[in-house]
């Protein structure tokens, strides 16, 4: 008989993080979180996202054993704004049993419907920032801290459920040898004369914070364009500035200001912390946060997170910029491998930027959706 319960108190919460560190315990591609960090990020109390948002854990037991774990989630903002009558689901694991599966979204479908919505989306979290997809392609690859990592049967359990798959993201991979200067060098120096720009460079922390705000004002600005995107808001730029900019090497993060010194474009690239969260299991102390601060001043791999230009700039050639101080910056950190965060599979003018550097995808998810009736 499978029991659902939901997760409420710290310990029940903390039970349900851990689920998948025993559910991926031998594979060696699976990527834990820091367990602390998802506390929080599940924290109402501490978590910007809930003013916009709700949010319910639940998990399913079987013989007394915890089986499967689902987030049932709505995003007020994208309901009332954007007249998406969504109910999400998101951080959902299970065991091969698709019975586990079905009675997890039951609780997803319950919140649905006690709300009017129309339909059920996943997996996905809160907002943009947060991870998306379930795997269908690339298993035998190891994830990274911004994606979730899933076993092939899941998409499977959705297909025979009912659901039918709403949006495609793909992941791709280069060598940073694939990078030749001649592809943007001219195109560089023509475009920061033309328009009157310059790149912005940082070395500290300390010196990126006054420009942070601006940053994200850009990242609603560039993606608003973009399917189901919900702007970040004030108290959610504060969160991540204070939880998240610090994981990032200042010399990873380029702005390119016009001659007001508004920022015209922005990215944020990260180094690959793969392996050293395999090596923390999930905590920072006593050594996670030594692995932690190890790969990101050695790391050879770097993760393209976000880029964004303003709409103004957009198809003028202002990521030549962007990627001619990247060029410089990683050839002095000897960098070896560049990898992309998911991105919309129909998003073209996304992947049209990467084309010279001819990069392979290695991964492809998707989330799946069902109407509910």
């Amino acid at each position: 008989m499978i029991t659902i319960k939901e997760a409420i108190t710290k310990s029940e919460l903390t039970a349900y993080i851990k689920f998948p560190f025993s559910l991926y315990k031998d594979n060696k591609y699976w990527v834990p979180p820091i367990i602390a960090d998802e506390l929080e990020t599940f924290d109402k109390t501490k978590n910007p996202a809930f003013e916009d948002a709700e949010a319910y854990f639940f998990l399913a037991y079987k013989d007394n054993s915890i089986v499967g774990r689902i987030a049932a989630i709505i995003n007020w903002k994208e309901v009332k704004d954007q007249q998406k009558m969504k109910v999400r689901f998101g951080w959902f694991d299970t065991i091969d049993d698709i019975e586990v599966t079905k009675a997890l979204l039951e609780k997803v479908y319950e919140l649905g419907r006690k709300n009017n919505l129309e339909y059920v989306e996943g997996p996905m979290g809160f907002s943009n920032l947060d991870k998306v997809g379930v795997l269908t392609e690339g298993f035998d690859e190891i994830g990274t801290m911004i994606t979730w990592y899933n076993h092939p049967y899941y998409a499977d359990h959705f297909e025979k459920l009912g659901y039918i798959k709403e949006k495609e993201y793909i992941e791709s991979k280069f060598p940073f040898a694939n990078v030749k200067p001649e592809f943007f060098k001219k195109a560089n120096d023509l475009v920061k004369k033309r328009y009157q720009l310059a790149p912005l460079n940082f070395k500290t922390t300390k010196e990126i914070m006054p420009h942070v705000d601006k940053m994200f004002d850009l990242f609603n600005e560039s993606y608003a364009s973009l399917s189901s995107f919900v702007a970040i808001s004030d108290t959610q730029k504060e969160y991540f500035k204070k939880n998240y900019i610090s994981f990032i090497n200042p010399e990873y993060v380029k702005f390119v200001e016009d001659k007001d010194h508004n920022i015209v474009a922005f990215s944020i690239v990260m180094p690959d912390f793969a392996e050293a969260l395999k090596k923390s299991k999930g905590k920072l102390f006593p050594f996670g946060f030594l692995h932690l601060l190890r790969a990101k001043k050695q790391s050879k791999s770097v993760i393209f997170y976000l880029i964004g230009v303003h709409p103004d700039y957009q198809n003028k050639a202002v990521t030549a910029i962007i990627f001619n101080e990247y060029y410089e910056t990683f050839t002095e950190k000897g960098i070896i491998n560049c990898f992309r965060t998911p991105e919309l599979a129909d998003n073209a003018a996304s992947i049209n930027l990467w084309k010279h550097f001819f990069p392979v995808i290695h991964k492809r998810r998707c989330t799946f959706r069902k109407e509910l009736t």
